[in-house]
């Protein structure tokens, strides 16, 4: 899995490449127009430029669809993930049937996780293996998405508005891609985040508990 933040990774290399190509054919463009006539273009070099632009369309598909089946590869076949539409949480009521209750803003660009004790934290959330999490999604800009491949997790919040949605934690600790899915200005690319699943499973626990 690529890194979440930063800018490492395939994606931010084929986005260089992309931006030197089209420098390259303004610059071709300024010297075919204002050069003197006898320059021009060689046909060689115009097949070259073709196949290369080419190239970088196949390979970044292929990239595209390696890392789309590389998630539905892990996604495990039972339930993980549900929205809740059209109600409020009513305190012991629905948010008793989860371990906790994350509150999530959403902003241009990034997320910012609040847990229940008054801690935050920006671009990374932990959880227990199997933990069962319920998350407060709010944004105060423009329109955000919140998926989480792993879990089959996909959604969005309106500016002002509130979504509420939930995950069971994946069992296998890892790293695990929160992302925006909605086009929310020129930073999209990178509001990405992580669910750092580490520790022992939710399920260890209640065990313990019992014995």
């Amino acid at each position: 899995m690529q890194h979440a933040l930063g800018l490492s990774g395939e994606a931010a290399t084929m986005f260089a490449i992309t931006v030197a190509l089209g420098v390259a054919g303004v610059v071709a463009l300024f010297m075919a127009l204002f050069w003197p006539r006898r320059w021009h273009m060689s046909l060689r070099i115009e097949v070259v430029f073709a196949f290369i632009l080419t190239a970088i369309v196949i390979y970044g598909d292929y990239k595209s669809s390696a890392t789309f089946h590389a998630y539905e590869s892990v996604l495990p076949a039972a339930e993980t993930s549900g929205v809740m539409y059209g109600g409020v949480l009513s305190g012991d009521g629905e948010s008793a049937a989860f371990d906790r209750t994350v509150t999530v803003l959403a902003f241009q660009w990034g997320f910012i996780f609040f847990e229940g004790d008054g801690v935050a934290s920006r671009n990374a959330m932990v959880a227990k293996p199997g933990e069962r999490i319920l998350f407060r999604i709010l944004a105060n800009d423009v329109i955000h998405g919140f998926n989480i491949p792993a879990v089959k997790l996909i959604t969005e919040v309106d500016p002002g508005g509130t979504r509420l949605v939930w995950i069971r934690a994946p069992e296998t600790p890892g790293r695990y891609l929160i992302q925006c899915v909605d086009y929310c200005g020129v930073g999209h690319a990178q509001m990405k985040a992580w669910l750092v699943v580490e520790g022992e499973g939710h399920g260890a626990e209640e065990k313990k508990h019992e014995g």
